[in-house]
């Protein structure tokens, strides 16, 4: 691995571990093949990052044939959760495609959207699929805002790892097909919540990625299209948010510049 990437990236690790929590990360420079890892196998809570596997099971079932894109689905008023996303904010019930509840889930990260897919599909099918594509750890328990299940300790959960090979598969083109990847890439460069991996990179370099928050817990898991482009999985709970996100923002932003410098001189 280059001198000043691996520079970054064992910094990063050494400032992990000033941070309280639980911690993780993935990496992949998808041009050399080399990976770099900090509790990369281990769980954690998933937040809203658990929409982008559901994402791709959305996919695979359209491939299958079980449900189209174009497929419209009702979302009544009991549906309807709060805070991030658009349909909570609709009187009454909404009518819309699938396709639409997969960006208004990916790009803004709608909840009741999210809930809405996930009920079309059960969570035995969706936990089937994940197993699919190869995701062990990765689980979907519960539905976004079930605070009766959160406080029973149900939790969604994610592993930096099979996160990172799943967004790898989309860069290769080899999931489902190069259309469908390319499509899901599309969706997910569409993200609207910029502030941690595009924190400091602003609209300079395009990154496909999924966010997740909630208190004490940040993740954000993409494809940053540098020079040569890297996976990275940032996953963390039980943190200082604040330090964590800064580190994340900076840390992505390091990593560009490093990769960049390799590429000029080489």
């Amino acid at each position: 691995m280059n001198e000043k990437e691996l520079s970054v990236l064992n910094s990063i690790k050494e400032q992990m571990s000033d941070i309280e929590g639980h911690l993780g990360l993935y990496y992949k420079n998808l041009v050399t093949g080399e990976e770099f890892s900090v509790g990369a196998d281990e769980t954690y809570f998933a937040a809203s990052v658990i929409k982008l596997p559901l994402f791709m099971h959305v996919l695979r079932e359209c491939e299958a044939g079980r449900i189209s894109l174009e497929d419209r689905l009702v979302t009544e008023e009991s549906d309807k959760v709060p805070s991030c996303g658009a349909l909570n904010m609709f009187t009454g019930s909404v009518e819309c495609d699938v396709r639409t509840l997969c960006r208004l889930m990916i790009c803004i990260s709608d909840n009741t959207a999210t809930n809405r897919l996930i009920r079309r599909f059960g969570m035995e099918d969706i936990e089937r699929g994940f197993s699919q594509m190869g995701m062990e750890i990765t689980r979907i328990r519960r539905l976004l805002f079930d605070r009766e299940a959160s406080k029973r300790g149900i939790q969604n959960t994610i592993c930096p790892r099979e996160i990172g090979r799943l967004l790898e598969s989309l860069w290769r083109g080899e999931f489902i097909s190069r259309e469908v990847s390319d499509y899901a890439i599309e969706v997910l460069s569409e993200q609207q919540i910029m502030h941690k991996l595009g924190g400091k990179l602003g609209e300079n370099v395009q990154i496909a990625h999924k966010t997740g928050e909630d208190s004490g817990l940040s993740n954000d898991v993409g494809i940053v299209y540098a020079k040569e482009p890297f996976v990275i999985c940032f996953a963390g709970h039980d943190t200082d948010v604040y330090r964590w996100e800064d580190l994340i923002r900076r840390s992505t932003y390091d990593l560009v510049r490093a990769i960049e410098e390799k590429t000029k001189n080489s």
